[in-house]
């Protein structure tokens, strides 16, 4: 049987890029940038000044020149003023005004007063260098400069930077619509009627609440009976109209189990079924005819929520062309015992240790169908399989819940 990682290896080898499209930038935020994003110019464009008061020649201030001849005003958004070559003359001047030529020191207002058309620095403003509350242009970033690399989630601030750059439409993957198909008799949905020996459906409110928070948004739901004829033109449905398909329940080996058989006939093709692991043992995993990836998950809600963080996420986002980083470690804040042959993905709770390092702290659910056991959790971490026991302080993988 697959070990995680290996399971984890032959899905993401499997999956094609999901194809580009140019977006708005308007409607990118979310979205994974496809190609890098550059400066189309120097940023600062100009030199740009950061505080309102006096623009004049240092050299003046240093020859020990107080009082200065006020030439003009000049506001943010205003063609820069030439001072002139008269002697200690200056320009009044505001925050993201361009520099006026021929000067090279702004005095802030604090450290002036004003007689008629003309300023007086104090004392303290006239030790001002050349420079002082000038931004210089080009040093946060030079024309052509990469500042958004591809592979990136945009959010407010790579937002901003493209929108300085004037990229009024961005690279951006593809969303993929994403199935979700929850199986079984025993389901009646949220608002209807339940009897004593029926459950209500969570696994596909839940899963597809995760999807969304983690920048999957389509995601449309589906219910199946335990009905073949049923399940057969289901399939044909979600296999045709969407890209990921992903099925909770029935892919087991009990009598109502009619999935893998029915997905068998429909060609898609078995990449593995069954990993080392619990929760989750029986995860299943293929392609449809026209490459559709089909994430298989267990009916139980805490197996079907972890191999969704575990395998379908990371799928998507590396489909996605998003850049991954390494996967943080956690230590153990307790000693755990397990001995069954099988990699733990056991639900923590993290805590930060006196010296600032990342605790998990073990807080199991009752059973695999205890999803109301995960709420206080904040993610579960990867034990592999091999040792019975580990010790306090051991560094596992963390795969957080959000």
């Amino acid at each position: 049987m697959l070990t995680p990682a290996e399971a984890e290896k032959l899905i993401l080898e499997s999956l094609a890029p999901f194809p580009r499209e140019d977006c708005p930038l308007a409607g990118a935020h979310g979205r994974v940038v496809r190609t890098n994003l550059c400066a189309d110019r120097d940023l600062p464009p100009f030199d740009r000044v950061t505080m309102d008061g006096y623009a004049l020649r240092a050299a003046e201030l240093a020859a020990g020149e107080k009082k200065f001849r006020i030439e003009g005003v000049q506001a943010a958004g205003m063609r820069p003023f030439q001072l002139s070559a008269k002697a200690v003359t200056c320009i009044e001047i505001m925050t993201g005004a361009v520099l006026p030529a021929g000067t090279d020191c702004v005095v802030p207002y604090e450290e002036t007063a004003r007689e008629g058309e003309f300023v007086v620095v104090a004392a303290a403003g006239q030790k001002f260098a050349a420079g002082n509350a000038i931004h210089r242009r080009g040093t946060d970033q030079p024309a052509g400069g990469v500042i958004v690399r591809a592979g990136v989630r945009l959010g407010g601030r790579e937002v901003a930077v493209a929108a300085a750059c004037g990229y009024a439409t961005v690279t951006v993957s593809q969303q993929p619509k994403i199935a979700i198909v929850a199986t079984g008799d025993e389901l009646v949905d949220v608002g209807a009627p339940v009897a004593a020996h029926q459950v209500r459906r969570s696994n596909d409110y839940g899963l597809r609440a995760a999807l969304a928070l983690a920048g999957w948004p389509l995601v449309e739901r589906f219910h199946l009976r335990d009905v073949p004829h049923e399940i057969e033109h289901m399939l044909w449905h979600v296999l045709a109209e969407f890209d990921v398909v992903l099925v909770t329940g029935g892919i087991s080996k009990g009598k109502f189990d009619f999935l893998p058989a029915e997905l068998e006939r429909q060609k898609v093709k078995k990449i593995f079924q069954g990993v080392a692991q619990r929760p989750g043992k029986p995860f299943w995993f293929g392609l449809s005819s026209r490459n559709t990836p089909v994430f298989a998950l267990p009916g139980n809600p805490v197996s079907s929520y972890t191999c969704l963080h575990r395998y379908v996420l990371p799928a998507l986002a590396h489909a996605a062309g998003l850049t991954a980083g390494p996967r943080p470690n956690v230590a153990l804040s307790a000693p755990v015992v397990f001995k069954a042959p099988l990699a733990y993905l056991m639900p923590v709770k993290l805590a930060t240790g006196p010296r600032g390092e990342s605790l998990a702290t073990p807080d199991p659910s009752n059973t695999s169908g205890d999803f109301a056991g995960l709420v206080g959790s904040d993610g579960f971490v990867e034990l592999p399989v091999g040792p019975a026991e580990f010790a306090a302080g051991t560094p596992v993988p963390f795969y957080p819940w959000a």
